[in-house]
Parts: structure tokens; C-alpha cells; sequence
């Protein structure tokens, strides 16, 4: 686990009186970029300047070794020699540092011969001794299963990975910012349901000891945001962590995050605007336009976006009525014809998303909305007026992918029940992704709850647009592995 080197360094800073990993250090500190910007004023003033950071690089021999340190800023390089620090912390340096440490360094400012602006150090202490090694710089870690695995190194290795991390989270800070601005409350809904639903996923399962219950982790907030509206809250969201028993691609991880928003007195059209004003704001707060390259294309995010329904959306890119999947022995030939593996059940909400995913979806690049879905494959959703086979829901597509998922929301306690009960039947004949019967939402919707629109986005998906990754892996911190092997 640790390096015997690095050990023996350890040893040696002990006997040789220094705390390797001391309660606190230097605070008054200037970060790197600080430094190099003030260079001029700190030289003609003749002041010393503290910084601190991880060595990155060490470097010389004899009587003199040049050292790199990053900070959370960037980084800055220090020359140590015996005649400035004295024999004894020289020799400290010398026999004691390590790639990897974490130490706090004081000194004078100047510039080398090649005008690098380095600090003369003075006075050197360890924050922290490292004890395993860091990837080696110029390759860093190249093996895809070690970087996710060891991710902590590969952020150390890569630091465009912690920029991306740190764009992750400024897209997160837009989006707050936007709903909050528009009068929107963010909430916290429950993470352990005694009841899962809200979307047509597959569960995590758990048990629960102390009630003797079974319990799961949410696939969705939709029911309990939707109870917040029923209780009087018009206009809320939740940045929700979601989880779905489903398999790993470069577009899905069993854990992900989603943004739900709801309002009430409004429908799916408004969530058409909604989604529009959002998404395309975000892109311009975090790139500085509308238009930006993913995958070899030019994306315009400027409203209005393209809309389709998705009949229309099955004639132009699958060749096909959508009613035709009602009947299986045609749906089955049509799947083996185009080479479409069913991973759903084989009935008309399986045919139907099958067909979606890989006929229609992937030729959709520009942002478009495709909206008006079978009910099958919306529990939720309220009904077209005058049109009993499809309900009110839309999904946004971008680069060939599913963005963002939204209803004019189901508010008829008695349609609620039905299909409810209907999503049990698909249950019983195989189909593992359908709606358990939530009695207490149903009665939850009894009470009331007004005209509302539902939208959720997927974050990570978004994340990877904007930070232009073709795997969801990349732009999360931990992205969920098969346990290693102990014997490996």
C-alpha cells in the first residue's frame, strides 16, 4: 500500500524533529497566480511571500534543487540552496521531500535566467507527507478502469479534470439561479421511499430493520414534489440524486443527478419555454453564446427550438406508423428487420421506446422537442383532449440523446388509479420497469391539486454537452465500478 522510500523519508523527518503532518500551518499564504501578478511590486518592495501546495516536481542536486508546487490556483516553482536555508533544513529538504508532499514555503521573489518567476525559499515546512507515489507526470494514468477507480490520482495527474468538476458546478450554480429568479423554491424530497415510483425504472431495494419494511432508493421525486404542489407550494425543484437498478453505458450511471421543477396552473407548453429558456441561458452563462461544437457539430441552442410529435417524429426517421406497433407479430418482424434487440418487454410501450431510442433519437442533433406520447408509456401525463390513446408529455432531445423528460401532469385521482392498475398488469406479464400502485399518491391527488407542469433534466447529460464528453463516467467525481477483484 505505501511506498518504502517514501516510509523511510517519513522516518527520517521524525528523528530529524519535524511533524510530518502538523495541526495547522501558515495561513497567510498567497496563492501562485497572486505571486506571478504581483511580481514587480513584490520585487521592488524587497517583501517575502509565503505560499503553499503539492510538489509536483523536484528537481537538481549538490548544493542547490529547484521544486514545483501546485495550489488550487495554478502553479509555481521555488529554489531551495544550502547557503539561503542553512545546512540543516537544506539537508531536511534533501534526504525528507518527496513528489506528492504538501508543504507551506517562505522566501524572496525573482526570475530565472528563462524569466520563470520562482521563490528563493527561506524557510520550508510539511504539511502533509505523502507515502504513495503519484502517476508519473508526463502520462499520468492512461488505464480507463485505474483513472475512475483511483479517480483522486487522476485529478492530481489531469487538472483538466477538476476543471471540468468545477464547470459541473458552475452549471448547477446557473441553474439555481435562474429558478430562484423566477420565483421557484428548491425543496428536499426523500432519498429511502417505502414506495418507489415516478418514473418506469427498475429499484434499488433495501430493508429497513427498524420498521421491518422493505424500502427503496428513489427512481424519481416526482410523486412527493407533486404532493408539495397538492399541499400549496406552486412553484418548486429539487436537484435530486436518482437511482435506477438499470446497466452501465457512456449515457447512463445507476446514480445520477436530475433536476425536477414544477408549476402550478400551467401545463407542458409552458414547459416548453421553460426548458428552452433554461437550457439555452445555461449555455451562454457557462460558454459565453448559443452555438457551441459537440461531437463534430454545430449546436444552436437559440429558442425557438425545433417540435415534432412524436407520431410525426416515427413516420420521418423510422418509417413507420406508431399505431402499427399494436400489433406484435408486425412490431417483432419490424425489429428484426432494422436490427432492433428488445431490451424492453415485448408489448407496445417496449416497441414504442425501442423504436424511439434507435431509429428517431439518434438523428435528432439540434435541440428538438418531441411531444404527445402514447399513454403507455406515460402514467403520469395528462390526455390530449378528445384523444384517449395520448397524453400531454414531451422529451427534449440534444446530439441524439434524451435531455429532458415533462407532462402537463396527471391531476384525475380516478385516471391515476386506472392506470395505475394497468401499469400493474404490464408487471405481471414481465415488465419490471413498470408503476407500482401508489394508494397514498392517488389519495394525495383526492385532495386536489391545481393544473400544474412538470420538467425534469438530466444534469450529467447536460454536463456533457457543455463540457464536451461522450461518456457520463467523465463528468462525474465517482463514477459507480463493478467491485474490484481482492485477488487481482
Amino acid at each position: 500500500m505505501f511506498n518504502e522510500s517514501m516510509i523511510n523519508k517519513l522516518d527520517f523527518l521524525r528523528e530529524s524533529g519535524v511533524d510530518p503532518y502538523p495541526p495547522r500551518t501558515e495561513m497567510n499564504t498567497k496563492p501562485s497566480t497572486m505571486v506571478k501578478r504581483e511580481f514587480d511590486k513584490l520585487k521592488e518592495a524587497g517583501d517575502d511571500v509565503t505560499v503553499h501546495g503539492r510538489v509536483m516536481a523536484v528537481r537538481g542536486h549538490g548544493k542547490a534543487r529547484f521544486v514545483v508546487i501546485r495550489d488550487e490556483a495554478g502553479e509555481i516553482q521555488l529554489y531551495c540552496r544550502i547557503d539561503v536555508m542553512g545546512e540543516d533544513s537544506y539537508e531536511t529538504v534533501k534526504k525528507g521531500l518527496d513528489v506528492g508532499d504538501f508543504i507551506v514555503a517562505t522566501g524572496s521573489v525573482f526570475k530565472t535566467r528563462t524569466e520563470e518567476i520562482t521563490v528563493e525559499v527561506q524557510r520550508l515546512n510539511w504539511a502533509t507527507k505523502a507515502l504513495v507515489p503519484l502517476p508519473e507526470k508526463f502520462h499520468g494514468l492512461t488505464d480507463p478502469e485505474i483513472r475512475y477507480r483511483k479517480r483522486q490520482m487522476d485529478m492530481i495527474s489531469d487538472p483538466t479534470i477538476l476543471s471540468r468538476l468545477r464547470v459541473r458546478n458552475r452549471i448547477l450554480q446557473v441553474i439555481r439561479k435562474i429558478l430562484w429568479d423566477k420565483g421557484f423554491e428548491e425543496v428536499e424530497t426523500p432519498i429511502l421511499q417505502p414506495l418507489y415510483g415516478g418514473a418506469l425504472a427498475k429499484p434499488f431495494e433495501t430493508h429497513h430493520n427498524a420498521l421491518d419494511m422493505p424500502a427503496y432508493l428513489r427512481i424519481a421525486p416526482e410523486l412527493y414534489l407533486k404532493r408539495l404542489v397538492v399541499g400549496g407550494m406552486t412553484k418548486i425543484f429539487e436537484m435530486s440524486k436518482c437511482f435506477r437498478n438499470e446497466g452501465i453505458s457512456p449515457l447512463h450511471n445507476p446514480e445520477f443527478t436530475m433536476l425536477e421543477l414544477y408549476e402550478a396552473w400551467t401545463c407542458y407548453r409552458r414547459m416548453m419555454k421553460i426548458s428552452e429558456e433554461l437550457v439555452s441561458t445555461t449555455v451562454k452563462e457557462i460558454t459565453g453564446g448559443f452555438i457551441i461544437e459537440y461531437e463534430g457539430n454545430q449546436i444552436d441552442f437559440t429558442p425557438p427550438w425545433t417540435q415534432i410529435t412524436m407520431a410525426d417524429a416515427f413516420k420521418q426517421y423510422a418509417g413507420l406508423d406508431i399505431e402499427q406497433l399494436r400489433d406484435d407479430k408486425f412490431a417483432l418482424s419490424y425489429m428484426k428487420e432494422n436490427g432492433i434487440q428488445m431490451e424492453k418487454a415485448k408489448n407496445f410501450k417496449g416497441f414504442c421506446d425501442e423504436v424511439f431510442k434507435k431509429k428517431v433519437v439518434p438523428n435528432l442533433i439540434q435541440p428538438t422537442i418531441v411531444y404527445d406520447y402514447p399513454i403507455e408509456m406515460s402514467p403520469l401525463a395528462k390526455l390530449i383532449p378528445g384523444d384517449d390513446r395520448y397524453v400531454e408529455r414531451f422529451q427534449f432531445i440534444i446530439s441524439g440523446f434524451e435531455m429532458g423528460n415533462a407532462f402537463s401532469e396527471l391531476n384525475d385521482p380516478q385516471d391515476q388509479l386506472k392506470r395505475f392498475e394497468s401499469q400493474l398488469d404490464l408487471k405481471k406479464s414481465g415488465d419490471d420497469e413498470s408503476h407500482e400502485i401508489d394508494n397514498d399518491y392517488v389519495e394525495a391527488l383526492g385532495v386536489g391539486m391545481p393544473p400544474t407542469g412538470g420538467l425534469g433534466i438530466g444534469i450529467d447529460r447536460l454536463v456533457m454537452v457543455l463540457t464536451g464528453q461522450t461518456t457520463i463516467r467523465e463528468v462525474l467525481a465517482f463514477p459507480q465500478l463493478r467491485k474490484k477483484d481482492a485477488n487481482k
